[in-house]
C-alpha cells in the first residue's frame, strides 16, 4: 500500500522551531524603536513652524499615503469582524500622537514619556506570571524613570494626557496584533491609518492656512510621518505575528535608549553617568527576558 503524500510543513512552524522568527521579531522591535525615535527628533524642528498639531496633522497623512501605497488594502473584502479592530485602531491612531505631543508640550519630555511607557508595560506584566518578566520589568521601569528625569508638577491635565496616549499605546500594541492575525499583509494597519488621516485632512489645512509653512518644516514632517509613523506600523505589524504581545510590551523600554542615542548624535546632548546607567539596565532587562525565553 503506498504511502500518503506527506503535506509541506508550514514555513512558519519551521523558522519559529530553527528560532529565524524570534530574531527576526527582535530586529524588527529595534527598528520600529530607532525610526520612531529619529523621526520624533527630526519632526521636532518643525514645531516652531507647525506646531505639535500641525506636525501630527502631516505624520498621519504621510503615513496613510505610504501604507495604502504598500498595503493597498481591499476593502470590499473585509468582514464584520475584521473591520471591528480597524476601526477602533484608526481611533487610536488618532488620539495618541497628540495627546503625547499636547503633554510634552505641558508637562516636559520626561514626564510624559515615563507616564506613557505604562501602557506597554502593563502589557507585559498582564501577559506573564514568570518571576523573571517581572523582575525584567521592575528593572526596565526603574531605569526609564531615572533615564527621563521626570519632573514633578501640578499639571494634571497634562498628565492625564500622557496616560490616555499610555492607554493608546497599549491598545495598538492588541488591536495591531489582532489585525495580524486577521487580515494578511499590511491591509488593516494601512486601511485604519488611512481613516485616521481622513480626520487630520482638515486639521492640517488649517494649520497651511494660519502658518504658511516652510520647505524645512513640510520636509522635517513629512520624514517624521514616514520614520515615526509608515516604518514603525509595518514593523509592529510584523514583530507582533511573530513576538507575544508581553514580550513586546516590555521590549518597548528600548524607546528611551533610542531617543536618548538620537539626542547625542542628531541633536548633540550629553548624558551623564546616571543616564548611561540606566540605559544599560533597561538593556539589561530587555536581554534577560529574552535570554530567558529562548530557555523554554
Amino acid at each position: 500500500m503506498p504511502a500518503a503524500p506527506t503535506r509541506p510543513a508550514d514555513p512558519a512552524v519551521l523558522l519559529t522551531q530553527r528560532g529565524v522568527a524570534p530574531v527576526a521579531g527582535v530586529c524588527a522591535m529595534l527598528t520600529s524603536g530607532l525610526s520612531t525615535q529619529l523621526g520624533a527628533a527630526i519632526g521636532s524642528l518643525a514645531f516652531p513652524v507647525l506646531g505639535p498639531v500641525g506636525v501630527v496633522a502631516v505624520r498621519q497623512c504621510v503615513a496613510a499615503a505610504v501604507l495604502l501605497a504598500v498595503g493597498r488594502p481591499r476593502l470590499r473584502t473585509f468582514t464584520r469582524r475584521q473591520w471591528g479592530p480597524v476601526l477602533l485602531l484608526a481611533a487610536v491612531l488618532g488620539v495618541v500622537n497628540l495627546s503625547l505631543y499636547t503633554a510634552i508640550d505641558r508637562i516636559g519630555l520626561g514626564l510624559a514619556v515615563t507616564l506613557e511607557f505604562l501602557g506597554p508595560l502593563t502589557i507585559a506584566l498582564a501577559g506573564s506570571r514568570r518571576r523573571v518578566d517581572l523582575g525584567c520589568a521592575v528593572l526596565a521601569v526603574a531605569g526609564v524613570v531615572v533615564l527621563m528625569r521626570p519632573r514633578p508638577t501640578n499639571d494634571y491635565l497634562g498628565m492625564g494626557l500622557a496616560l490616555l496616549a499610555a492607554a493608546c499605546w497599549a491598545a495598538y500594541i492588541l488591536l495591531n496584533r489582532s489585525i495580524g492575525q486577521r487580515i494578511p499583509g499590511a491591509q488593516g494597519t494601512a486601511t485604519a491609518a488611512g481613516l485616521s488621516a481622513l480626520v487630520y485632512l482638515p486639521v492640517g489645512a488649517g494649520v497651511v492656512v494660519h502658518h504658511t509653512p516652510s520647505a524645512g518644516a513640510v520636509g522635517a514632517a513629512v520624514a517624521a510621518g514616514i520614520l515615526s509613523s509608515a516604518v514603525p506600523f509595518l514593523a509592529d505589524l510584523f514583530t507582533l505575528r511573530r513576538v507575544p504581545a508581553e514580550a513586546f510590551g516590555l521590549f518597548m523600554s528600548v524607546n528611551p535608549v533610542f531617543a536618548a542615542a538620537v539626542g547625542v548624535l542628531v541633536l548633540g546632548q550629553q548624558l551623564d553617568v546616571a543616564a548611561w546607567s540606566s540605559i544599560t539596565a533597561i538593556i539589561a532587562a530587555n536581554a534577560i527576558s529574552i535570554l530567558a525565553k529562548q530557555r523554554r
